[in-house]
Parts: C-alpha cells; sequence; structure tokens
C-alpha cells in the first residue's frame, strides 16, 4: 500500500489507504485486548483449575492476584517495547507485542492444570500473564502513534478515536464468547474444559492480526526522520532524564490519563463487579447489562474523538472527569435502587453496628486479599462486608465480647462457625433480602434481548451514562498523548504515562475500591477512590495540561 503524508490539511473523508491503516491497526489491538480480558473474566474458573491445591478462598486469591500482576507489568512493557519502537521503528514492533499477545493466550488453553502437572502449572500461568500484560504495554502505544503518524492535520483526534474503542471492544468480544461458549456446552462441561475455546481462539485472531499487519508500511512520519538522520539514540534517556520531557510526563499522567483511567474502569469494570460481588446480580445478567451498554456507547469514543479536533482534547477529557466525580454516587446509588431494590431499602433502613473493643479490631483494608481475619470484631465485619450490609463500628467497653446489633437486636459474634448463619438469619428478619432466587426483586434477564422489562432498562440507561463518561475521557486521550511528545521519543513517552494511568490507577480500582467498601462497611465508599483521583486531575490538567489539537506532530 502507499505511503501516505501527513504535513498539510486537505479536504474530504478517509481515503482508502488510511482506512486500511485504521482498521489493521484496530483490529489487532482489539484482539490484544480480548486476550487480556479473557482470564479476568474467568478468573474464577482459572483459579479452580490451576491453583486447586488450595482452599476455595486462597485459590480466588491467588487467580486476581495472577490477574493483577498483568496490569502491574504494563508500564514495563511500555518502556521495553516504547524504545524498540523509537529506535526500530513502529510497524514491527507492534507486530511482536501481538505475537507474544497470541500465543500467550493459545498456550494456556492448551496448559495442563495444576492436577496434571502439579506447581509447574500456576508458575506457568503466571509467566504467560506476565508476557500478556508486557505485550500490551507495547501495543498500544504503537498502535496510537502509527494511527497518529498517518493522520492529516485536523482529524488526529477522529482517527485515533477508532483505536480508543479497540479495548470496549476487545472487551465485548470477550463476554460474547464466553456467553455464546457457556450456552452451547452448558455450566459444567464449559468448567471442566470449554473455557479453553476462547483462549484457543485467539490463535485464528492472531493468523488474521499478523497478515493483515504484514502488508502495512511504516509510518511516514517515523520513517521521514530516519531518513533525516534525526532519530534518537537513547529514547529512555532522552524521554525521562530530560526534565522538561519527564514533565510532560509527569503532567501527561497527572493532568489526564490518571484521571481517564479510574473514570474507565469504574464505568465498565466496577460497575460489572458492583452488579456482581455487592448487588449479588447473577454474573449472567450481569454481564449481559454491560454488554448492552457498551454496544450502546462505544460509538461515542468515535464522536469525541472527532469533537476533540474541533473544540481541543484538553476541555473534553477534564470535563468527562469532572461531571464523572459529581455524578458517580448518585448514578451507582440509583443502579442499586434499580437492581436490587430490596437490598437498598435495607440499607436505608436497618441499623446495623459491630460493637467491639478497639483494641480488638484491627484495619480491613485488604486490595490484594491475602490476609487472614482471625478476631471476631474483623470475622464480623468481613462477613458484613461480604454480605453487602451496611454497618459502622462503635467502641465497646475494654475485653467486652463482639456483638452484631442488628436494630438494636443483639447477636454474639465468636466465630463465623458458630455465628454467621445467626447474624445472617437476624439481618434476613430485619429486612435484608434472601440471597439468590429468594430476592424476587433483583432484576434478572433470562436472554440477551430481554431488554424492554422497565427494571432492565433503566438499569442499561444508567449504565450507558457511565459508559458515555469513558468515551468522553478516553476518545481524545490518544491524540493528546501523541501530539505532547516529538517523534523521536514519542512511543516511549507517551506509552509509560499510559500504562501507568490505565494499568495501575485503572486496573488497580476493582479491588482497592471494595477493600475501602469492606474497612468502612459503606456499599458506596469505594466510589471515593476514582472522585479522588479524578478531580486530581481536573485540578492538574486544568493548570498545568497543555492544549495540543493544533500541533505538528511531523517533528
Amino acid at each position: 500500500m502507499a505511503t501516505m503524508t501527513t504535513t498539510s490539511p486537505r479536504a474530504g473523508g478517509m481515503t482508502k489507504d488510511e482506512r486500511f491503516v485504521i482498521f489493521a491497526s484496530s483490529l489487532g489491538t482489539v484482539f490484544e485486548w480480548y486476550d487480556f480480558y479473557l482470564y479476568g473474566s474467568l478468573a474464577a474458573i482459572i483459579g479452580a483449575q490451576f491453583f486447586s491445591a488450595y482452599p476455595p478462598a486462597t485459590r480466588d486469591i491467588f487467580a486476581l492476584l495472577a490477574f493483577a500482576a498483568g496490569f502491574l507489568v504494563r508500564p514495563f512493557g511500555a518502556i521495553v517495547f516504547g524504545r524498540i519502537g523509537d529506535l526500530v521503528g513502529r510497524k514491527y514492533t507492534f507486530l511482536v507485542t501481538i505475537l507474544i499477545m497470541g500465543l500467550s493466550t493459545f498456550i494456556v488453553g492448551l496448559l495442563p492444570n495444576a492436577a496434571t502437572i502439579g506447581i509447574a502449572a500456576p508458575i506457568i500461568l503466571i509467566i504467560l500473564r506476565l508476557l500478556q500484560g508486557l505485550a500490551l504495554g507495547g501495543e498500544y502505544g504503537g498502535a496510537a502513534t502509527y494511527v497518529a503518524e498517518h493522520s492529516p492535520p485536523g482529524k488526529r483526534g477522529y482517527y485515533t478515536s477508532f483505536i480508543q474503542t479497540t479495548a470496549t471492544l476487545g472487551l465485548f468480544l470477550s463476554l460474547l464468547v464466553i456467553l455464546f461458549t457457556r450456552t452451547i456446552l452448558g455450566e459444567a462441561e464449559f468448567a471442566a474444559w470449554g473455557w479453553r475455546i476462547p483462549f484457543l481462539l485467539s490463535v485464528v485472531l492472531l493468523g488474521v492480526s499478523v497478515i493483515i499487519r504484514l502488508k502495512l508500511n511504516e509510518s511516514p512520519v517515523f520513517q521521514k526522520m530516519k531518513d533525516e538522520g534525526k532519530g534518537s539514540k537513547a529514547p529512555l534517556t532522552e524521554a525521562f532524564g530530560n526534565w522538561s520531557n519527564a514533565k510532560l510526563v509527569l503532567i501527561a499522567l497527572l493532568g489526564g490519563v490518571m484521571g481517564q483511567g479510574v473514570v474507565w474502569y469504574t464505568g465498565q469494570f466496577y460497575a460489572l463487579f458492583f452488579l456482581q460481588s455487592i448487588l449479588k446480580v447473577d454474573g449472567y445478567t450481569a454481564n449481559l447489562l454491560i454488554a448492552w451498554s457498551l454496544l450502546l456507547g462505544t460509538g461515542f469514543f468515535i464522536v469525541f474523538g472527532a469533537l476533540s479536533d474541533k473544540i481541543g482534547r484538553k476541555p473534553i477529557i477534564l470535563a468527562g472527569c469532572l461531571i464523572a466525580a459529581l455524578t458517580f454516587f448518585p448514578i451507582f446509588r440509583m443502579i442499586s435502587t434499580n437492581a436490587n431494590p430490596a437490598l437498598e431499602k435495607a440499607i436505608e433502613t436497618v441499623k446495623v453496628s459491630v460493637v467491639a473493643d478497639p483494641k480488638a479490631c484491627g484495619d480491613l483494608f485488604n486490595p490484594v486479599g491475602t490476609r487472614v481475619f482471625t478476631a471476631p470484631c474483623d470475622l464480623a465485619r468481613d462477613f458484613l462486608a461480604k454480605s453487602s450490609v451496611k454497618y459502622d463500628t462503635v467502641a465497646g467497653a475494654p475485653g467486652s465480647p463482639v456483638l452484631i446489633k442488628i436494630n438494636g437486636t443483639d447477636v454474639p459474634y465468636t466465630t463465623p462457625a458458630a455465628s454467621n448463619a445467626g447474624a445472617t438469619a437476624a439481618l434476613q428478619a430485619a429486612g435484608y433480602p434472601k440471597p439468590g432466587a429468594a430476592n424476587t426483586t433483583i432484576v434478572k434477564m433470562s436472554n440477551p434481548f430481554d431488554i424492554f422489562k422497565p427494571q432492565v432498562a433503566a438499569i442499561i440507561g444508567l449504565l450507558f451514562v457511565l459508559v458515555i463518561y469513558v468515551t468522553m475521557v478516553y476518545g481524545p486521550i490518544a491524540a493528546m498523548l501523541v501530539e505532547l511528545f516529538p517523534t523521536k521519543i514519542r512511543y516511549t513517552s507517551m506509552s509509560l504515562p499510559y500504562h501507568i494511568g490505565n494499568g495501575w490507577f485503572g486496573g488497580l480500582l476493582p479491588a482497592t475500591s471494595f477493600a475501602i467498601v469492606a474497612s468502612t462497611g459503606d456499599i458506596y465508599a469505594g466510589l471515593w477512590y476514582p472522585v479522588i483521583f479524578a478531580l486530581i486531575t481536573v485540578v492538574i490538567g486544568f493548570f498545568f495540561l497543555p492544549e495540543t489539537k493544533d500541533v505538528d506532530i511531523s517533528k
């Protein structure tokens, strides 16, 4: 295909070559996100397969820690592959990243479980997960940079917004494949061996992506720089050892990507977690509700990307962060009202307190899930948090036994075995709903098109609003990051703040937010995490983040 230049504006729509560049770059990135999210969607099954030597609670913890490892190494992938991308080129670097991601995912589908090969199974699984995180750390920056460097002036926000749809589309594709496979095989067969099918399918997606990307030429902006001998010989040193550029990296992180990351992960991932783990909506229904909101909202990535070409990247990103921070609490309360009205009513009307000697109570903040609680005070509060009960902690007399006070009724708490059943019965007598099908008020979808019930439609509408926030902050961010940094160190410079903001501030949000819920006894308290970081981004971005839409990126 022909190489395009970006030195002068032109009228009209996309050329055939530009459409191919966007299609090839976006398709490969969709498949990378698909691979990355499969693990998270199937974490419980993977825990049972590869950590079966441990008790159920422990195996779930290990499975989630292995999932988190993929997020933690993303910035290191950004550094490694960003350097290669600035030295060797954009095209070949993101060919390497997609090969690593696709093969790692395919091997997970073939990997024998712990019952077959013992301790080697979880070790290999974690290595593959780390490789996935490293590959994703290099993929996004390469794809965004490549598309931006092919874009005509005045249309970079619009062109790069197609890359911004890929994370959502990858999540959506993974949910669809899992739901379809589960429906065809049934839960028992899927848990036994069918979970491997979505991983094995990645080899087909990999083959398609590699064939298409091999037809791409190098970025014209990068090629021109190399031909003129202006490339960087030490991109890491120039990107982070030079304060003028390192300062821009920090501003991009704290004044843009940090807030974008927490808004994105709240709107898509914490919303799913909130429905399932806190509101106790069944997994099938919760995934369908999220899938519909994504289907309805994904096009707005392109809307806000194109709008940023006209009014700027900064006002849209910061407005999205600010509006999200101001409305997260009321929106999640409305989700509770519609998804589990019996639970919401109980939270409002049932007064629950844990009465204990303060010296006998520890800290319940446990974002990685590795701590084991033994004190009755901690066990009682942990039980209430996991039961989605709103409670407060009241100081008791020194040495006094632990009590759960439910609307004035005292329930002694000693151990889970002796006390959980009694506490559950007292909570239900006071108004908390019974779990599962016994709670007839909870939202339930019987099929993917069961969307016209007022209860279901209302929740999809609220989730759609959250997705709109995601598209506001995420649609223009790729163009902004590309435009902030010079060509010779662009791949390295933009990738690091992106993957710290999304991989760390965003990726660790669900676990940290639930840890806040558990430690405070308030099911909405976890929202303070995204609200605070989004507001910090608004303040820093307003004063320090430059507007970039008219920058010449060929330099």
